[in-house]
């Protein structure tokens, strides 16, 4: 199978300055409740007697205020199995991954992004295996985003992406390997299950590793040929099994017939000679290879009338 060449990532992820945003939201809170206070106070002055000195205040308030709205915008919540990608100007800066609430710079914006584990299960697909035959198949693939730049900056919508790549690298391994191989050293899907599915883990890595995700395992939940061609494969498959059956009976049968003659011969039950021999190996031959019930036939007389 061919390698997949993929475009080397440009942007790797890093961490995001910030600091715990407990301790801030309480300042940002203090601000906004003393910018309040300093407003009610300027209000009720300049309600009262006027003055410039009412006026200031309310400009300090508002200023203190405006401060504490600022100081607010930059708390962010990252919840449990997400990260949120950090941005300044459209410039990356890095990305939080700790968990509760944190504070960064006010003026970034903050995109979230899941770095939960997924499953992405494919729809049937028919393809044509490597001898032509027509075939349905379907995987699942557990995937996880472990660069959260790549997956953002790297291609759109990294979610279409490893959905794409996914059917992409299924629809390549099937069209490499037969459905049933008649080789003994040759892979199939039907038979090489667990080597089929390592070699579709790497292929879909490969290709989805350029937008930062990891794939932790894939499966095949599917296989079968083609309705149009599924009622000759079953026939061929059962002769096949025909065969293989006969060949061992055969097989068995000939390893009996021999220990029979040897053990007539150690212990010189009988002597028999080349014509006796034949027609016990004849016989025995059709009792144990036969899949009817023998009728014997009692010989009165001898061999030879």
């Amino acid at each position: 199978m061919s390698s997949v060449d993929m475009p080397t990532p440009t942007i790797r992820e890093r961490g995001a300055w910030g600091t715990p945003g407990i301790p801030v939201a309480a300042l940002s809170a203090a601000l906004f409740l003393a910018g309040a206070g300093l407003l009610i106070w300027g209000i009720i002055a300049t309600a009262q007697a006027g003055g410039g000195g009412s006026i200031a205040l309310i400009a300090v308030g508002a200023v203190v205020e405006l401060a504490s709205l600022i100081v607010a915008g930059g708390l962010t919540q990252v919840a449990t199995g997400e990260a949120r990608v950090v941005q300044f100007l459209g410039r990356y800066t890095g990305t939080i991954r700790e968990q509760g609430l944190r504070w960064v710079n006010p003026f970034t914006t903050r995109a979230r992004v899941s770095v939960r584990i997924r499953n992405h299960e494919t729809a049937v697909m028919k393809v044509n295996e490597s001898e032509g035959n027509p075939i349905e198949i379907a995987a699942v693939v557990v995937w996880q985003v472990e660069d959260t730049a790549r997956a953002m900056f790297e291609v759109d919508e990294f979610v279409d992406f490893v959905g794409i790549q996914t059917e992409t690298a299924v629809r390549h391994i099937a069209n490499g390997y037969p459905y049933d191989a008649h080789d003994a050293n040759r892979l199939s899907l039907r038979d090489n299950a667990e080597e089929i599915t390592e070699k579709l883990s790497a292929e879909v890595a490969a290709r989805v590793e350029s937008a930062g995700v990891r794939i932790i395992e894939s499966r095949i939940t599917h296989l079968a040929y083609a309705q149009e061609i599924a009622q000759a494969m079953l026939q061929r498959q059962q002769a096949d099994a025909i065969v293989a059956a006969r060949q061992r009976i055969v097989e068995g049968a000939v390893g009996m017939v021999q220990a029979a003659l040897t053990r007539l011969a150690e212990q010189e039950v009988v002597d028999l000679d080349e014509e006796r021999r034949a027609a016990m190996v004849t016989n025995l031959l059709v009792v144990l290879c036969g899949h009817r019930e023998v009728t014997p036939v009692v010989n009165t007389s001898s061999l030879y009338h």
